[in-house]
């Protein structure tokens, strides 16, 4: 999860996902990953544990970089249809990610993940099927890398952009993990980040606003939810931040969902 380009995942995600990416001189070219498209909807996905790969194309003397977001969603022996864990620490730790880069043409690469999802459906358009020695993942997305992300800038409590067409959602009766901005704004965690700290659990989550650094005027909550809450987008622009652990969240409220929690 995790992003600009055309959104898979909220995939994570979402993807979404603010690691320095290291760039060598060169150019190659992106695949055409997303030419043949399925949708695919995923179910009970709460707590479950993903990641993203990416695969870094473009061009040193025009400085424009983009990521090709394979997603684990629903393979390497979870439940097809959702939940269970897509990415398994026995595969996801021996992978090479120098040989993944030479492998599949990338001028680089980032592993994304371990993640856990915070959300409890997604609906989503997935490509081409990689197999990164052993880890099978999905294309969901194409992310315009910004310079920030190049330069190793922190973003956290930035707000980024993404485009998205996929579908997101947390049911009535589970709970939501929210930052409020100063001015306001509810934004609900959609993936938690095991990447910075790999003892975060999902079920201390609750109380993650004890942990964290909070910018003045920010605050955390997490309420059990009274009413389904859908993720949406302004004409297909959704906006994105991470808290200094990398969980990433999504604006909500006005057009951004379906109500404001």
């Amino acid at each position: 999860m995790t992003y600009g380009g055309k959104l898979s995942h909220g995939l994570s995600v979402r993807g979404v996902l603010l690691l320095a990416v290291a760039f060598v001189a060169g150019c190659a070219k992106a695949p055409p990953d997303n030419a043949q498209l399925a949708e695919l909807q995923f179910e009970g996905l709460m707590g479950s544990r993903y990641t993203e790969i990416l695969l870094v194309f473009g061009n040193v003397l025009t400085s424009h970089y983009i990521a090709g977001v394979y997603n684990t969603l629903g393979l390497n022996g979870a439940n097809p249809a959702g939940g269970g864990d897509s990415s398994p620490a026995d595969i996801l730790d021996k992978i090479d990610m120098t040989r993944v880069k030479k492998d599949n043409g990338a001028l680089s690469t980032v592993k994304n993940g371990p993640r856990l999802w915070t959300v409890d459906y997604v609906g989503v358009k997935t490509g081409k099927e990689r197999d990164f020695q052993g880890l099978k993942a999905r294309w969901v997305m194409w992310f315009p890398i910004p310079d920030e992300i190049r330069k190793g800038k922190d973003l956290s409590y930035q707000v980024m952009h993404a485009k998205r067409d996929t579908s997101m959602g947390i049911r009535k009766g589970s709970r939501a993990y929210i930052l409020d901005d100063p001015q306001g704004n509810p934004w609900v965690m959609k993936s938690a980040s095991l990447i910075k700290d790999s003892n975060q659990k999902f079920e201390d989550l609750k109380d993650l606003g004890s942990r964290l650094k909070l910018p003045a005027g920010w605050k955390f909550r997490s309420p059990i939810l009274e009413q389904d809450l859908v993720f949406m987008t302004d004409k297909g622009v959704a906006h994105i931040t991470q808290d200094e652990l990398g969980n990433t969240y999504d604006l909500v409220g006005g057009v951004y969902s379906n109500y404001k929690p």
